[in-house]
Formats: C-alpha cells, structure tokens, sequence
C-alpha cells in the first residue's frame, strides 16, 4: 500500500444583510503535520483582505490564523486550498490493549501517583466540556462493551459499532446547539453529534477522549462524477491507549480511519475545533453557506479547469454552496 495525496478546498461564504463595521475571525484550516499525514502545501484566500492576520498555534498546537477587518464589508470568503499526502496506518492489535480498567487506573489522580508527560496530557480528556457530559447515562450506555477486563480497544470499537448500528443518521434531528443527551434520547443525529456522544460515554467510566475535526473522502454515486462542493467536514473520535498511543474511531462509519481521514485538528470537543469563529460589529442576520471538495490528485485537473474561477462565481452568487456543516 502507497501514500495517496488528495486536495481539499473549503469555501466559506457569508453574505450580511447589513454591512459589517468590524470583525474578528479566527481560522482552524491548516491540515496538521502528523506520523502518516503531510501538508504538502496550503493557502487561504480572503475576500475582501483582512487589516491584520496572525497565525500561531493553539492550546492543542492546532495551526490557527487569525484575521481582522477594520473596514465595512458586506459579504466575506474564506477560500482554503490544502495538498495533503497520506501513508496508510498501521491498524493496531485490539485485542492485545490492556484491560480498560488499568488504563483507566493509571489516568485516575490519587496522592503519590506521578503520570508520564504522555498521561498528563491525556488527562485533559477525561473531564466535561461544552458539547461533552460526564453522567451516569453515559457510562451506563458504554457498560454493556466495557465488560470486565476487557482490552480497551476492543471495548472501544465495540462502542463505536453499537452507536453506528442503534443510531441515525439525520441531518434534520440537530444543530450545533443540540445536548448531547438529547442525542442519547432521540438516537438521531450526525458525525459531530456521535462523536460527543461517543466522547461522552468513554469520559463518563474514565477512558480519556478527545473529539478529531477534519475532512473524510465521500464517493460519488455509482457512474455519477464527483461534483465541487459536495462534501462537508467530518468529526470521529480518539482515545488514549498507553501501548499504542492515541488510536481514532470513527462512529459514524464504524471504522478506524486510515487513508481516507485527513486531520485538522483535535480538543475536547467541537468548540475547540470550530473552522470558523468569529465575532463582528454589525451584519444583521446571516447564516454561512459552505462548500467542501477532496478529492484524490488524480480527480483534481477534471474538477478545476480553472482553479480560482469560483472565487468570483461565489461573490456573484452563480455557485451553488451547503448552508451548514454536517
């Protein structure tokens, strides 16, 4: 198996009803340099030009841009092109993890017991979050995989399967400001909404946890192309095993992602990991339309005849966008 390199494009457009003073937005675009993932190369476009940028990373060391604009404007775009190169993952021996139990032990705090730099940090990802609860509901959910003794892998992509088999798919059921136990409730929902219920459960029996944002290769229908703009963002899930390292799930596909998830980023849960945030003086009503392309190299010259015509078919509204992340 060989490396497969694919280019991403997300577009991001908003257009305000009234004009905007001043705003402030912060970027999570730039693909992470990881073991097995590579950003070959990486731009972002904005219209109009920002007054200020900055970029830096975050608390998690995700690359973050920053921009400033200090002049009206009426509409914004936010255009990132990223090369990404993926080699294929070693698929870890699940069934050879430790019991749960002791990986969760070594990560519980108790007087005299002194953690690795690698169990400190997974540390941060045991406790709740905006989007993550830590309640019995969950870890009675999580009970009927995480058996006694059981290796933690296993128990985990155990999880992952039942969520993915008792759960719906439903771009309909939830926002970005759903509860998380609403999902638990109502058994509907999409990837950003499994993997803060999957978060969820672990965090509540002690398994540290931390939610992946980042980009997934759909494929078009069967004899159909594939069509600019289609796609979406996508979310899984991480867990911290202390003989692998940090191992990712994905339970709305029910599989562990090899090459065909490219990683943006990761925290406790979607509010660490938002592409884009933001504040403005102004606007009035406005909600963002999105557009998401990633496609293998060999896809890439039959899509974009010409690379950056779209820029200006998006100001002009001639291209058609998503109106919301899934």
């Amino acid at each position: 198996m060989t490396a497969i390199r694919y280019h991403i494009r997300h577009d991001t457009l908003y257009r305000y009803d009234q004009p905007v003073g001043e705003s402030r937005q912060m970027l999570r675009l730039t693909p992470r340099e990881l073991p097995g993932q590579r950003c070959i190369s990486h731009r972002i476009v904005v219209t109009p030009e920002p007054q200020r940028t900055e970029d830096f990373p975050d608390g998690f060391g995700n690359p973050v841009r920053s921009l400033h604009f200090e002049q009206d404007h009426d509409t914004l775009l936010i255009r990132a092109d990223s090369w990404v190169e993926l080699d294929p993952r070693p698929q870890p021996d699940l069934a050879a993890s430790p019991p749960w139990e002791e990986v969760r032990d070594e990560l519980t705090y108790r007087a005299k017991h002194i953690m690795s730099p690698k169990q400190l940090e997974a540390s941060a990802f045991l406790f709740e979050s905006t989007h993550v609860r830590v309640k019995r509901d969950f870890a009675d959910y999580a009970a009927a995989d995480f058996s006694e003794g059981r290796p933690l892998l296993e128990a985990v992509h155990g999880l992952m399967q039942r969520i993915n088999k008792e759960f719906i798919f439903d771009p309909e059921a939830t926002d970005n400001s759903t509860p998380v136990t609403e999902v638990l409730e109502n058994r509907r929902g999409v990837c950003q909404d499994f993997a803060h219920l999957m978060l969820s459960c672990l965090r509540s029996i002690g398994v540290a946890a931390r939610y992946v944002s980042g980009y997934i290769l759909t494929r078009p229908p069967p004899g159909k192309p594939r069509m600019v703009g289609a796609d979406a963002t996508h979310a899984w899930v991480s867990v911290f095993c202390p003989v692998t390292g940090w191992i990712d799930f994905d339970p709305t596909n029910s599989l562990i992602p090899d090459r065909e998830h490219v990683t943006i980023g990761w925290g406790r849960d979607f509010g660490d990991v938002s592409p884009l945030r933001g504040v403005i003086l102004g606007g009035g009503g406005h909600e963002p339309e999105i557009a998401v392309t990633m496609a293998p190299e060999a896809e890439f010259e039959s899509l974009y005849t010409d690379a950056d015509a779209p820029v200006a078919d998006l100001l002009q509204g001639n291209y058609e966008m998503q109106s919301q992340e899934q």
